[in-house]
Parts: C-alpha cells; sequence; structure tokens
C-alpha cells in the first residue's frame, strides 16, 4: 500500500477527489510504535505557540531560522519572529486581517525579507525585522513549496507547473517556465534548489528539470519515473522531492519513479536504483537516506546506489522528512513521536514523545547545537539533547 493512501487521514494528498476511492482492501496498517531503550531525552529550552498550526491538513509550513531570528507561521495566516534563545515573540503578523489566507508554502529569507506562499496562490514579502508586508504578488496556482533566493530574485514552484522568478525588491515577475502537469498527481510540489548559478527542480510529470536561474532558460531535463500500470492511480510519477546537491553530483527520488544520482554539468545520470518516495532527502556526506512511500527508511552509498541498510518499523507512520542532527538521523510521525536512528546501522538509539498532535515537518536544526520541533497544532519548542 502506497504512503499518500495513509496520508488520507491528514490531508488530501491527491488532487482529483480521491478521497472516497479506498476501500476495505486498500486500508493502511499502521506499525506500532517501536519499543525503544532511549540512550538520552531532549530537555526543553523554551515552549511557544503559532496560531492553530496546521492542523490536519496537508502542509510543509517548515520554521526557518536566518538573521538571528526564528519565524514560524501558522496556515491561517499567523506569522512570528522568534527569539532563538528565549523564545519570546519578536514581532507578529495577521496576514489573514485583510483577507482569507491559507499559508503553505515557506518559509524562506533573502535581503532581509521573509517569503511565504499560499494556497491561494499569493507570495508574501515581509520584512524580517519587523513583520511589515512590502509587498504581495498573485500567481497562478497553488504555492505548497518553499520560495528559494538567487541573486536578486525569488523563485517559486506552483501547483499548475510553473517555475516564476519575481524580483525580491518589487515582486515584478522577471520570467516563467512551464512544465506538464497530468490530470492526476499528488498533493505537493519540489522545492528547487540553486548552484551556482543554475536552478534544479522536479516536475509533476517525472523529470527533473534545470534552468539557468537569470534568465529561466532551460538547460535540460531528465526522466526519473516512467509512467506504468493500467490506472492513473498507478501511473503517478511526481517529483516532488527537493534535489540534494554533494559537490558535482545532484540526487533526486521520484514517486513510482527512482533514486538518482545525476551529474550537474551534462545532466547524465551516474545510478538509478529502485526507491520510491515524494518525501525529501538527506545526506551526511558519504549516504543518502530516503523515507519510501512506506515509510521505510533506507540508507543508500552516494557514490554507487549500494543499499546499505533499511529499516522497515514505521511503517506507514506518516513520518516526515529526514534530517540529520547530532550524526543522527531524525524523523517524527503523525503521532507526535520523534525518532533517533544509527546513520552506520539504522538501528534506533533513542524516541520521544512530543506531541500527540503530531508532526507535518521535520525539526529544523540550530546554530547553536540545538533543534526546533513545531507540531501540527502549532506548538513550537527548542530542545537539547542530554547525553
Amino acid at each position: 500500500m502506497k504512503k499518500w493512501f495513509g496520508s488520507l487521514l491528514f490531508a488530501t494528498m491527491i488532487a482529483g477527489g480521491l478521497s472516497g476511492c479506498s476501500s476495505e482492501e486498500d486500508s493502511v496498517v499502521m506499525a506500532p510504535v517501536p519499543d525503544v531503550q532511549s540512550q538520552f531525552q531532549p530537555e526543553t529550552d523554551w515552549s511557544a505557540s503559532v496560531g492553530h498550526g496546521v492542523e490536519h491538513y496537508f502542509s510543509r509550513l517548515r520554521p526557518h531560522s536566518a538573521y538571528g531570528k526564528i519565524f514560524v507561521a501558522s496556515r491561517d495566516g499567523i506569522v512570528k519572529a522568534l527569539d532563538p534563545t528565549t523564545g519570546k515573540t519578536l514581532w507578529e503578523k495577521d496576514l489573514g486581517d485583510e483577507e482569507q489566507t491559507f499559508l503553505s508554502g515557506g518559509i524562506s529569507t533573502g535581503l532581509n525579507q521573509l517569503y511565504i506562499g499560499s494556497e491561494t496562490g499569493i507570495l508574501y514579502a515581509m520584512d524580517a525585522e519587523t513583520g511589515e508586508l512590502k509587498w504581495k504578488q498573485d500567481v497562478s496556482g497553488e504555492i505548497l513549496a518553499a520560495p528559494v533566493t538567487e541573486s536578486d530574485l525569488v523563485i517559486i514552484h506552483t501547483s499548475e507547473g510553473n517555475l516564476i522568478a519575481l524580483e525580491q525588491k518589487t515582486g515584478k515577475q522577471q520570467w516563467t517556465i512551464s512544465t506538464e502537469v497530468p490530470n492526476l498527481t499528488l498533493r505537493g510540489d519540489s522545492t528547487p534548489v540553486t548552484v551556482s548559478g543554475g536552478i534544479f527542480w522536479g516536475t509533476a510529470n517525472g523529470r527533473l528539470a534545470a534552468a539557468i536561474a537569470s534568465s529561466g532558460q532551460m538547460i535540460w531535463q531528465q526522466s526519473i519515473g516512467t509512467p506504468k500500470g493500467a490506472t492513473e492511480i498507478d501511473r503517478l510519477i511526481d517529483v516532488d522531492s527537493s534535489p540534494l546537491v554533494i559537490g558535482s553530483t545532484l540526487y533526486t527520488v521520484g514517486y513510482n519513479g527512482k533514486l538518482v544520482a545525476i551529474d550537474l554539468r551534462s545532466g547524465k545520470p551516474l545510478w538509478k536504483r529502485n526507491y520510491s518516495s515524494a518525501t525529501n532527502i538527506a545526506t551526511d556526506g558519504g549516504k543518502i537516506f530516503v523515507v519510501t512511500d512506506q515509510d521505510y527508511l533506507t540508507a543508500v552509498d552516494a557514490r554507487s546506489g549500494t543499499e546499505i541498510w533499511t529499516n522497515r518499523q514505521l511503517e506507514n507512520r506518516l513520518v516526515t522528512e529526514p534530517v540529520i542532527i547530532h550524526n543522527y538521523v531524525v524523523v517524527g510521525d503523525s503521532e507526535g513521536y520523534l525518532y533517533w536512528i544509527d546513520r552506520n546501522t539504522g538501528e534506533f538509539v533513542s524516541e520521544q514523545h512530543v506531541s500527540s498532535s503530531g508532526f507535518a515537518v521535520a525539526p529544523i536544526v540550530l546554530s547553536d547545537g540545538g533543534y526546533l520541533v513545531m507540531t501540527r497544532d502549532g506548538d513550537v519548542k527548542k530542545l537539547t539533547i542530554n547525553q
């Protein structure tokens, strides 16, 4: 059973009204919480909150750390800047005061501004010091992925398959690249990455695309997945994962596709392996960590694609993307557990229950060695490890 069927417990992951198509035969069995003898427990440095969080909706509103602040947002339009040492609110802005807004794509920063997108197709630019709204731009399609900044541009990827570049200072549109969007897609879009003046992103038609960031000129496209099967559901091949770059090699993974290593200069594949995922991948420099569509956590060698280990104990627990914290692989799940996994063996090292509302997004690492979690109901906690 595919991970997105299980995700219907929290959100409509499929565009096109599939919420009623799952039968008893399609039901998902969530693995029990693993019995882990925790080797350490976190200490809570401070707690805060932001609106009602994202509740049960699909969202990638992950907190963001920049300019000596932590920025957090809720789906209903509350945006806050927090002091990273105390959790004190430095400023707060309600974007929903003037209009109904469903924040969904963000958060990112550039030129001392904060950028955040919405399901209604609006990109907001806010002053990072004061929270003042500098400008907003209406674009076609939902903004579900975080914007990315490059030079004086802020670039967004919309649900209609458009990659759009706007001036950071004014919001004026500079260029657009359009890619095909099939009739049926996963809910979610790939967050682009920029490297040496190039921009790379996954598309809903199963490709990895590359363009020149300053001009929007397409350089190449590489197929990550090929549609197979008799039904539209079987033939889903979205590449929703954000590309990951190590040196001159780019890595990405597709749903019903493959985990692929690609040479950045030529766009040619170096290796391909059969893994299906719509979740961002992580690396420790030598290994690539993937959460598959069944919520298996897998490590592969970055040079060869050889599988090193697979942990299947979190099957169908609606696991977040993996992150590296204190040399451990860390994921959260839909019931609010954080799992710490040995990156060399795949064995559990520790486990903590943080919140019954669960996690929609992974923790973020802070510069002082702590880490930040945000739960679905809007609780924000800064934690440190007591080892």
